[in-house]
């Protein structure tokens, strides 16, 4: 069965309410779905940014209670150096907490969904993007 990690962009679309999103979201089975421990922390900084906006600390709260978090541990950590290294010797950079959610889809061999078209700089990253039909 297809495993799904949520990029942090997804999460936000679906957040405020894209009616793409939600529908693929809940066409799998809530046991394929789950982020990464990098975008748990993405979304508690955009809380911390905002503290006065209760409905979206509530909305955030209750999608953490539904989607399993998965840990950011050495394993992972040794992925992310590998994941790192490849593409910075081929000249590709992505951002820090990127590479980091993608080196952790990558580990657990899941799907990032996402769309975010930076992630494609990794060949060998399922990625899907839900926003589009």
């Amino acid at each position: 069965m297809t495993q799904y990690m949520l990029d942090t962009n997804i999460v936000s679309h679906l957040i405020r309410g894209n009616a793409q999103v939600a529908k693929r979201i809940v066409n799998v089975p809530m046991a394929t779905l789950y982020i990464s421990a990098v975008t748990a922390a993405e979304l508690h900084y955009g809380l911390a940014k905002r503290p006065e906006a209760t409905r979206l600390h509530a909305a955030v709260g209750e999608f953490l209670k539904r989607v399993d978090t998965l840990p950011w541990d050495s394993a992972v950590a040794e992925s992310y150096g590998k994941v790192r290294n490849r593409l910075e010797l081929g000249g590709r950079v992505l951002g820090s907490l990127d590479m980091m959610i993608a080196a952790h889809a990558l580990h657990t061999e899941s799907v990032l969904v996402t769309n975010d078209k930076a992630f494609g700089a990794i060949a060998e990253l399922g990625i899907e993007d839900w926003t589009k039909a």
